[in-house]
């Protein structure tokens, strides 16, 4: 099966439990995504494999608490779920990913650079051309 970047819209019996092993700090009723506060996740096999929160103000978005499941990394799905959510989101101009709940800053710091985003104080940055 392929890999897919989706956007989710509700949330399965089976996605609640795949989030809650993405993201075991996180409550699911937190989780309700809406048209400013939105999921995006990478599915494979039925199972989400990672997950981005993202906030849409109009040409502002923001990802936050971008985390994919350890035994699934270092294999691209971050990178490209990423890249399909600013894909997805062309009239975005201006993205901001916020290091707060970053597990190891050094490594998501290469790892946004190697996105295209900028370091700054307390985050990364990416501006479209």
């Amino acid at each position: 099966m392929k890999l897919t970047i989706l956007r989710l819209t509700a949330l399965s019996a089976q996605d609640r439990l795949d989030l809650a092993k993405i993201w075991p700090e996180y409550r699911p009723e937190i989780l309700t995504p809406d048209e400013t506060h939105q999921l995006y996740a990478a599915r494979f096999n039925d199972r989400l494999l990672g997950a981005v929160r993202v906030t849409v103000e109009g040409v502002q978005g923001t990802l936050d608490s971008l985390r994919v499941r350890e035994i699934t990394r270092r294999r691209g799905v971050g990178q490209y779920l990423v890249e399909e959510i600013l894909r997805m989101n062309p009239h975005v101009s201006q993205w901001w990913m916020a290091d707060s709940h970053v597990e190891d800053r050094a490594i998501m710091s290469a790892f946004m650079q190697a996105l295209g985003f900028r370091a700054q104080t307390g985050g990364w940055e990416k501006t479209a051309p």
